[in-house]
């Protein structure tokens, strides 16, 4: 039964189907706002998996919001999207979440009590989520699966203009040296191997002009090229750091699509939905 009179229940109209616009608790910078399928019921039983879609920096939270709405109402799945603004930490700011954390801002951590309120609102299946994100979102979802990989159940790395390699001979964040210093926590190579990891990219993706790290930029470390030069390029070095590893990798690549991922949205919902019916069949 939906709650639209507020008489003992929780939710609102604006909590199902395409949510409202919610500050996060932890940080009220940061909003998000959701997805919940036509059959959640508030007093029900049925849970539902939880998908976070990340977005890149064009910052279209609502835009992934509506484009995954037709794969929660087919799997019975609630959809998460964040949304990370630019000029957080300072004016012209565009890409501190990609790297997790800047100084005494912990993105992740938002990222993690934006979940959590989701576990306590909606009846959330598990306490691993699905995370795709695409350009800066895949930024920021390889480097989480990295800090976080007991918290995802599968991780979908979409094109990142710049990558963190699976290697332990130079520092972050061309590397994973000194992660345990960076973030506090050790890097569990066990733990990301239980996660299903796909890589999805356009085959012509492969323009540098954003992505080139000149030892002018902030950024600049030695082994900033370490990756290759394109997206592609780098794509596959992330590949092989992982499968290096042990770390088995879906890499999806779309012929004919350069750095957008409308064309690429598919391959996700088909890597979630083989996801969720791997752990069906498991159980």
């Amino acid at each position: 039964m939906r709650n639209v009179s507020g008489h003992g229940r929780k939710l609102s109209y604006y909590d199902f189907g395409h949510t409202t616009v919610y500050a996060s608790r932890l940080d009220p910078r940061f909003p998000y706002c959701a997805y919940v399928p036509d059959d959640y019921e508030e007093d029900g039983e049925k849970t539902y998996p939880l998908a976070v879609i990340v977005h890149g920096t064009e910052r279209g939270m609502q835009a992934y919001r509506d484009a995954f709405a037709d794969f929660a109402e087919a799997n019975g799945v609630i959809v998460l999207c964040p949304m990370f603004p630019a000029n957080i930490c300072f004016p012209g700011d565009l890409s501190s979440y990609k790297m997790l954390r800047d100084g005494d801002l912990h993105y992740d951590a938002v990222m993690l009590d934006m979940i959590a309120e989701m576990q306590e609102k909606y009846r959330i299946a598990g306490d691993r989520v699905m995370m795709y994100g695409f350009s800066g979102g895949g930024h920021f979802t390889h480097r989480f699966l990295y800090l976080h990989p007991e918290r995802l159940l599968a991780a979908s790395i979409g094109a990142p203009g710049v990558v963190t390699l699976l290697d332990f001979d130079h520092d972050f964040w061309v590397g994973l040296r000194d992660f345990e210093k960076v973030f506090g926590k050790p890097v569990d190579l066990d733990a990301i191997r239980k996660v299903a990891v796909q890589m999805v990219i356009g085959g012509d993706d492969r323009e540098t002009w954003e992505i080139t790290i000149t030892p002018d930029d902030a950024w600049y470390m030695p082994g900033a090229d370490l990756a290759g030069a394109n997206r592609n390029d780098r794509m596959r070095a992330l590949k092989k750091s992982f499968e290096q590893h042990g770390i088995a990798v879906r890499h999806d690549i779309v012929p004919g699509i350069t750095h957008d991922d409308r064309q690429l949205i598919g391959k996700v919902k088909d890597f979630f939905a083989q996801t969720l019916d791997a752990i069906r069949e498991r159980s």
